[in-house]
């Protein structure tokens, strides 16, 4: 039954089927497919549509049917938006005084208006960002203002700044030398000049160059990058220094918006210029001034400014219809512009054909000199040094050096004994005493000059000596003692051939012609101009260079040396002053007596000598120069400016010396430096202590601290003992003179001249107050007002009357070469003739003129300034390592890679040796 039943519905099916594809055609089962996919399709998009809308209706009544109320506080937040934007207020104290807070205000108001805002509204108008910038500024100031105030500012200006300077001027010699040395084979000195200069750096500085930072704009803004980072690495609070968009603003405002242009303004040459011009404008330009620097010029640039603008005022006084008594004054004048224009001409030639002429050796072999008496040249300090030079290159420098020593004797007995008078008028009695002590000193030249042991001994007649010697054991000693073998040694100098005769056709006596100013003029200018006092009356100095006279010590080890302080006295005088140390005029000095002991096999001697405690300071320096050992062993107790002469402080240096004797005494130091014996028994002889005395006293004492490489190739280092406060001004004041008039090379004693005239005039101006009125000038230059007033010019500079200044177009050349010459002049004028006769007036021109070509270099200037900086920020932030950062930061230094790679050249051969 199901059979028939499936088998109708098929054959029904089947007809269904053929009877449709006989009706419709064979493609009427695509048109049914189709029909029916439309119909599925329109149903499910109803289907949807009518869901979604219902799903939402329902939603909505679930919403407000089961969930809680919102809060209140997010409509009010909405609300709050809404709302007008109030003025945000902002604490403006950044370092406790407002005089500085004021300005420094308006300095952060311009710079975010000019560097930010202007470009920053046209982005959005939310300000919360500029304030952040505003807030992190405002934090970094006042945590670079409390460090500011915790930093003890007086080495830095006393000594870091002098050093770095003295370094700089160093450097800028020494290139300076290399260049001359290689002649005219280069093309552009000036760049040569540069590359020079900071090949010089490197070896003087062997960790750091900084030639990139300086000739390159591109590293040279990378490091003031990097360096702002790490400032605001070290004054902001962590969380806005991790917010990089901010701190980038901040770094680039700091970096190219403030320092970058202060720097540049700072190096360029013609600005240093005009500053030193501004500095010294109540100074009147001299003719003669002016004409030396014409006549000395070696740049063809000023040379040809001068002579373009010299014609121009020369057509303008022609084109002038004048008559009576001013035409005589407009021809004085045109005569003088047409002799600027000539010597400007000469010159210029004389340039480009490249014959320099040397006027010390042009007047040496053809110039008819002009004859300075020999009793000048005795009481002419300039004069002086050149023709000791010259009589110890004849061995004759121990009769120049006992005449002046003879003169130094004569006016300290003279001030003594009028000293020692004065005081018996008043019932004071000191005559024993003072006798004594001016015995010792006479005792101690004739010794020194005149006894067999001396060495090299005056040669003078025999019967004067005896004589002498006569007085000296029978007689108290006067003023006039010396006075017969003095003028005998003054006629054998006059007129012995080797001396004052032949010193006149030797080329120092040139040399010191030039540095007289004399060989243009032949008049001498004498006592008139001051020169014949320079010496105050009394070139006692001279004697810290005297001559070899080391007493003979006995190489037996048997001999055994004892010596302790026994006493310490008072004297009104300085009983040692023919022996070298200035007398201060009747100040009162305390004297050490040591009681020494000195015993061999045959025989025990004992006496006392008096040395003050300069004498145990220039024996410890010879010492420790002469043995480097000793430096680390022994200690001198240090100066005292104040209170020196209190019973208590005597006392106690008086045992701390004692200390020092029995250390230097000790029996296995004299073993380990066996050379030590002869100048410690010089020391302490019974004899007047002799300041130049031997080999070791041909150096000055030194004011530099001595360090193991060739000074040539070294920083300047000026370090000040603290302990020593006297020692401040006058070691900065040396300092600056050794540098910038190369008085290193030239002779030791008027080295120690200079030393000596330096120091009286600090106490005659000065007194004791000299270390207190430096304090006070450090705490004035850093006190509210000079910091607001510097502050304030900076922001007249960038922004006067409020607007950022525009970028100053750079002056014409022949202005610049103008304002050269301007500068140059001035500075020349300025300086004082005392410092001509002290040094010479050569010498002078020299290095004033080497300062001036210092600043003349904007690479150079440049690195000064960044020297500065880096040295402010070390004494600033002492305890972040900032000296090894800026070693890092100048580590791509082209300079210092290859002076690495000749280093390593050089040790290389060495080690294989190994």
């Amino acid at each position: 039954m199901l059979a028939e039943t499936s088998l109708s519905i098929w054959g029904w099916g089947s007809l269904g089927v053929v009877l449709f594809l006989i009706t419709f055609g064979p493609f009427a089962i695509f048109y049914f497919a189709f029909y029916i996919l439309c119909f599925v399709s329109g149903g499910f998009v109803v289907t949807l549509l009518f869901g979604k809308s219902n799903s939402e209706k329902y939603l909505e009544q679930c919403e407000h049917s089961f969930l809680p109320c919102t809060s209140v506080g997010i409509p009010k937040c909405i609300e709050e938006m809404k709302r007008e934007a109030r003025p945000i207020k902002i604490d403006r104290r950044l370092t406790g005084a407002n005089i500085i807070d004021e300005p420094l205000q308006q300095v952060i108001q311009f710079s975010l208006r000019d560097y930010v805002q202007y470009w920053y509204y046209t982005l959005s108008d939310d300000e919360s960002f500029l304030l952040e910038i505003r807030q992190a500024l405002q934090y970094a100031l006042v945590q670079f203002s409390a460090r500011s105030k915790e930093t003890d500012w007086q080495p830095y200006f006393t000594t870091k700044l002098v050093d770095d300077f003295g370094t700089h001027l160093r450097v800028f010699r020494k290139a300076q030398q290399r260049i001359a040395e290689k002649g005219d084979q280069m093309k552009d000195q000036a760049e040569e000049l540069v590359d020079t200069f900071f090949e010089v750096e490197v070896e003087m500085e062997k960790e750091v160059c900084r030639d990139l930072v300086c000739t390159s704009p591109k590293d040279e803004e990378g490091f003031l990058r990097d360096l702002c980072e790490v400032l605001l690495y070290i004054l902001l609070p962590p969380g806005d220094f991790q917010n990089k968009i901010m701190r980038y603003f901040v770094r680039e405002i700091l970096s190219r918006g403030i320092l970058l242009p202060l720097i540049n303004q700072l190096s360029d040459p013609d600005y240093i210029n005009q500053y030193v011009i501004w500095m010294i404008r109540d100074s009147n330009c001299n003719y003669e001034a002016f004409m030396n620097i014409i006549k000395l010029s070696d740049n063809i640039g000023e040379l040809e400014a001068v002579k373009d603008k010299a014609s121009e005022e020369l057509q303008y006084l022609r084109s002038l219809d004048t008559a009576g008594d001013d035409i005589n004054t407009i021809k004085n004048q045109i005569n003088s512009l047409l002799y600027v224009i000539k010597v400007c001409d000469s010159r210029i030639q004389r340039l480009q054909s490249g014959k320099e002429i040397d006027t010390v050796k042009l007047a040496a072999n053809f110039g008819k000199l002009c004859t300075v008496p020999l009793d000048h040249i005795l009481v002419d300090n300039v004069a002086l040094q050149f023709f000791m030079d010259y009589m110890q290159q004849t061995g004759g420098q121990a009769h120049l050096f006992f005449w002046m020593t003879v003169e130094g004797y004569r006016v300290t007995a003279q001030q003594q004994l009028e000293v020692l008078q004065s005081r018996q008028r008043d019932g004071k009695h000191q005559t024993n005493q003072t006798k004594g002590l001016l015995r010792a000193a006479a005792v101690g030249v004739y010794e020194q000059y005149l006894s067999e042991k001396a060495s090299p001994r005056v040669n003078i007649d025999d019967n004067l000596v005896a004589k002498l010697a006569e007085t000296l054991n029978h007689e108290d000693p006067t003023p006039e003692i010396f006075d017969d073998i003095q003028r005998k040694v003054y006629e054998l100098m006059l007129r012995d051939e080797r001396f004052y005769p032949s010193f006149k056709q030797n080329v120092l006596y040139v040399r010191m012609l030039a540095e007289l100013d004399m060989l243009k003029d032949p008049s001498f200018r004498g006592s008139d101009d001051g020169e014949g006092e320079s010496f105050n009356g009394s070139p006692t100095s001279s004697i810290n260079l005297s001559l070899d006279d080391l007493s003979n010590v006995p190489s037996d080890e048997t001999v055994q040396l004892h010596a302790y302080i026994s006493d310490t006295v008072y004297a009104d005088y300085d009983p040692y002053a023919v022996a070298g140390v200035c007398n201060d005029h009747g100040k009162t000095y305390a004297l050490y007596a040591i009681t020494v002991h000195r015993r061999n096999a045959n025989s025990e001697e004992t006496w006392k000598t008096y040395r003050r405690y300069s004498d145990f300071h220039d024996f410890h320096m010879r010492i420790t120069e002469q043995f480097e050992n000793l430096a680390n062993i022994l200690k001198l107790p240090g100066k005292k400016t104040f209170n020196n002469m209190d019973r208590e402080f005597l006392e106690k240096r008086k045992k701390d010396l004692n200390a020092y004797l029995q250390l230097l005494l000790n029996p296995e130091m004299m073993k380990a430096s066996p050379a030590l014996a002869h100048y410690v028994y010089d020391f302490l002889e019974n004899k007047a202590y002799s300041k130049g005395k031997g080999d070791f006293a041909r150096k000055v004492p030194p004011l530099i601290q001595k360090t193991y490489s060739d000074p040539d190739h070294c920083r300047v280092a000026a370090t000040i003992d603290d302990s020593v406060d006297d020692n401040i001004p006058l070691r900065v004041m040396l300092l600056l003179m050794d540098e910038v008039f190369d008085l290193k090379e030239r002779n030791q004693w008027l080295r120690r001249n200079i030393k000596n005239l330096l120091q009286q005039l600090i106490r005659a101006t000065y007194g004791d107050t000299i270390n207190r009125k430096i304090v006070d000038h450090v705490d004035w230059m850093t006190s509210p007002e000079q910091v607001a007033d510097a502050v304030k010019r900076f922001r007249d500079a960038f922004w006067p009357n409020g607007i950022l200044a525009e970028t100053v177009p750079r002056r014409d050349k022949a202005i610049r070469m103008r304002t050269r010459v301007a500068g140059k002049t001035k500075l020349l004028e300025i300086m004082p003739d005392e410092l001509k006769h002290i040094i010479g007036a050569e010498t002078t021109r020299k290095g004033i003129l080497r300062v001036f070509e210092m600043f003349q270099h904007t690479q150079l200037n440049k690195r000064m300034v960044y020297v500065f900086l880096e040295r402010f920020l070390e004494t600033l932030f002492p305890q972040n390592k900032f000296h090894e950062l800026f070693n890092k930061l100048h580590s791509r230094s082209k300079q210092m890679q290859r002076y690495k790679q000749r280093l390593h050249s050089t040790q290389a051969p060495s080690l294989q040796k190994r």
